[in-house]
């Protein structure tokens, strides 16, 4: 076995072997694959599962990893009650890193390339309805308006609890932004939260967005989400503005950068507060989003480069759900359906 005992041995309860082919399996998803912290973390977590199985079957360095281990592993997590998505994503992950420890020379062959792959059954998404966000998002402009005229009123001296209201105008100026802005492009959650304000051009109304694989992408911005944007970064931003901030286009309350969980926050109760029939995050946004697109007449390869999907298969589930809205609408519609 090639350099695995020369890595450094993280702390844990795995034989030291194993224990440093987990870490460098970690430093290659998140170094050299450039995935998620959240995807890395997941990876990392299933990997670290399925070692302590083999140690526990008397495997002690990678070499003696092989097809009855995996296969073990995976059928402990079936008779534990896994969904098919879980252990589809725990299937992948083995095959990621026997593939990785082929290639290091720790494998003398790959047990991963001959496990096989279980089909999930994709559900599809729920999506708001396009009158449901439109109301949502006038009741945040007026919302924005209302703020705005409270910073202004505070800096003309004008405002008897000046620093609360400011802070709470700031607050709904950037939620309302948040929300324009998910809509708008359909970005993730940590694309929006990685923006600085010089990734967008306001002439041609795009954004710069970096996404999984580390891969730039050029997303249009329609003018409302701009709007709310410039809104932001002209009153808002400056009341919660610290020397932490850096460039970061979002702030928390104490000045540092938006974070991905924060902004989960954020839509979830932005919709609730509106009467939303649905309770979705980002992630439900961003299925409205391309639906919408969809539904308007877009083409499935353009709303693939706007969602920044590496396959067109990705993509074609949201054909699926405006089939589905179809149909739920002429079933209720028609006299004979």
């Amino acid at each position: 076995m090639k350099d695995v005992g020369e890595l450094a041995e993280p702390p844990g309860p795995l034989p030291p072997a194993l224990a440093a082919a987990l870490a460098a399996f970690e430093r290659y998803l998140r170094l050299e694959r450039s995935l998620s912290p959240h995807t890395v973390r997941a990876y990392a977590g299933d990997i670290s599962s399925m070692l302590e199985h083999a140690s526990r079957q008397g495997v002690a360095a990678p070499e003696g990893l092989g097809l009855t281990e995996l296969r073990g592993w995976l059928a402990i997590q079936h008779e534990s009650g896994a969904a098919r998505a879980t252990l589809a994503r725990r299937g992948a992950a083995a095959r990621s890193f026997t593939a990785f420890a082929y290639r290091r020379g720790w494998l003398a062959s790959d047990p991963g390339s001959r496990l096989g792959t279980l089909k999930t059954r994709r559900a599809l998404p729920h999506v708001l309805r396009q009158n449901e966000m439109a109301a949502v998002l006038a009741g945040l402009d007026k919302a924005g308006r209302h703020a705005e005229a409270v910073i202004a009123a505070e800096a003309a001296g004008q405002s008897a609890d000046a620093a609360s209201q400011r802070t709470d105008a700031a607050v709904a100026l950037r939620d309302a932004a948040v929300l324009e802005l998910f809509y708008a492009t359909g970005i993730r959650v940590s694309e929006l939260c990685g923006l600085d304000p010089g990734h967008f051009d306001h002439g041609r109304r795009t954004v710069r967005v970096r996404g999984k694989g580390d891969k730039e992408r050029t997303v249009p911005v329609g003018v409302p989400a701009l709007r709310a944007v410039n809104r932001w970064l002209t009153a808002g931003r400056p009341a919660l503005a610290t020397a932490a901030s850096g460039p970061a286009l979002f702030l928390g309350v104490r000045g540092r950068r938006l974070d991905p969980r924060t902004a989960r926050r954020i839509v979830h109760e932005l919709l609730r507060e509106a009467g939303a029939t649905r309770d979705a995050g980002p992630h439900g946004i961003r299925h409205s989003a391309a639906t919408h697109l969809l539904e308007g007449g877009a083409d499935l390869r353009s709303v693939q480069e706007i969602l920044g999907h590496t396959s067109p298969a990705t993509t074609q589930i949201y054909t699926h759900v405006s089939i589905e809205r179809l149909k739920s609408s002429y079933r209720q519609a028609h006299p004979r359906a």
